[in-house]
């Protein structure tokens, strides 16, 4: 059987990952896993970021070279030459892109180069991604049935467009004996219970309402005790909220910690307060420590929790449901234990990174394989590596 692409059956596949952002946060943390879940004898994987940070330095630690360029919602001209630079010295077969800006970007460049883009849509399906993907005609790929169900309402065609659900690292988030470290280093009593939020402090993760669901759960327990693990806008905001509501002495604003595995098995309760989500890692991670859960079912947690078997769900936008579930969950250990180990279950049986992966590994074979030859023409030095330079020696100074 003959293809009409460059690439032989043999050949390792070389993925360019684009991504939009570089914060710590769950698009992020994704891509690393995801990277260091693939197998290295059949990929090589390069990525472009937008600025160095703490997922730039992880990256590369993986082994993975990472550029560092513009990555702006309206790319210009520099920034795709930048990205076919790379495609070309590189040896680039597929790009991944990652958040708008970064589809944007890939679309152009790939279209350029005659490289196919896939772009993953990490929450709900948007107007922004739909466009971009009508107009470069990239691949979809999208991480809930619930944002495969909207592209589709979009009109993205079936054949455009994949589900790969998120996944989780089983054995790194497995249940542990405690969380001590955790609890001594935020300054909460070893006994107390705990009810803990993790993701970046911002509005559609919704902290503001974790904190109004904790200031009812105080009226009633207050030897209850609540922390938010990550960082972002609202951390002043959410300060000053929590010391109007006279809740300093039990609310923790636990800033940012790299490594959050160590961190679920301090929780008695895992909660989750987002006003838009698509298929929380922080939730699946959780769930794989054998955490109970009590959440809002937004997006894609709808079809991750077992509603009375894996935790309990509240209204969108109702932490006064949500207090009472964690209440329920709070009274009842045994129910909470017995939840928390159905969740382990559950996710190990439907979520674990390796059938993500997979999954992904199987669509880049797929896209590559279908892909056209690329342009060739001889004596062409309009894209050249000058700028590759640039970037190359920006990344060895930080």
């Amino acid at each position: 059987m003959q293809h009409n692409n460059h690439h032989a059956a043999h050949e390792k596949i070389h993925v360019l990952h684009l991504l939009g952002n570089a914060i710590v946060g769950g698009m992020e943390n994704y891509v690393r896993s995801l990277l260091q879940a693939l197998p290295a004898n059949t990929f090589d994987i390069t990525c472009l970021c937008p600025y160095e940070s703490p997922i730039t330095a992880e990256l590369r630690r993986g082994a993975c070279e990472v550029f560092v360029s513009p990555v702006d919602p309206d790319p210009t001209w520099q920034s795709v030459q930048t990205v076919v630079g790379i495609i070309r010295s590189r040896g680039i077969h597929l790009l991944h892109a990652h958040l708008p800006p970064a589809h944007r970007l890939a679309g152009l460049a790939g279209a350029l180069a005659r490289r196919p883009v896939l772009a993953t849509i990490h929450g709900m399906s948007d107007p922004d991604s739909i466009g971009i993907q009508r107009l470069v005609g990239s691949h979809l790929a999208v991480i809930c049935h619930a944002a495969y169900m909207e592209a589709v309402a979009w009109g993205v065609p079936r054949e455009k467009l994949t589900l790969i659900r998120n996944g989780v690292d089983l054995q790194r988030f497995s249940p542990r004996p405690d969380g001590a470290d955790f609890r001594r280093a935020v300054g909460i009593p070893p006994d107390a219970p705990l009810v803990g939020f993790v993701g970046r402090l911002s509005w559609e993760k919704g902290p503001d309402q974790f904190v109004r669901a904790a200031a009812i759960v105080h009226e009633a327990r207050p030897d209850v005790h609540f922390a938010l693990v990550g960082e972002g806008p609202m951390a002043a905001e959410l300060q000053e909220q929590i010391a109007a509501q006279g809740l300093a002495g039990c609310v923790h604003l636990a800033g940012l910690w790299p490594d959050v595995a160590p961190v679920y098995p301090a929780f008695d309760v895992l909660a989750q307060t987002s006003r838009a989500e698509g298929m929380p890692l922080a939730l699946l991670e959780g769930m794989a420590c054998a955490r109970p859960y009590a959440g809002m079912g937004v997006g894609g947690v709808l079809e991750i929790v077992r509603a009375g078997v894996t935790g309990l769900l509240a209204a969108p936008g109702d932490w006064h449901g949500l207090g009472r579930a964690l209440l329920q969950l709070l009274a009842d250990p045994d129910r909470a234990c017995q939840m928390g180990q159905a969740a382990r279950q559950h996710v190990a049986h439907e979520f674990s990174l390796q059938n993500t992966a997979s999954q992904t590994a199987a669509l880049y074979r797929r896209l590559v394989q279908a892909a056209l030859p690329p342009l060739s023409r001889p004596g062409d030095t309009f894209f050249n590596n000058s700028r590759l330079t640039t970037i190359k020696q920006k990344e060895t100074r930080s």
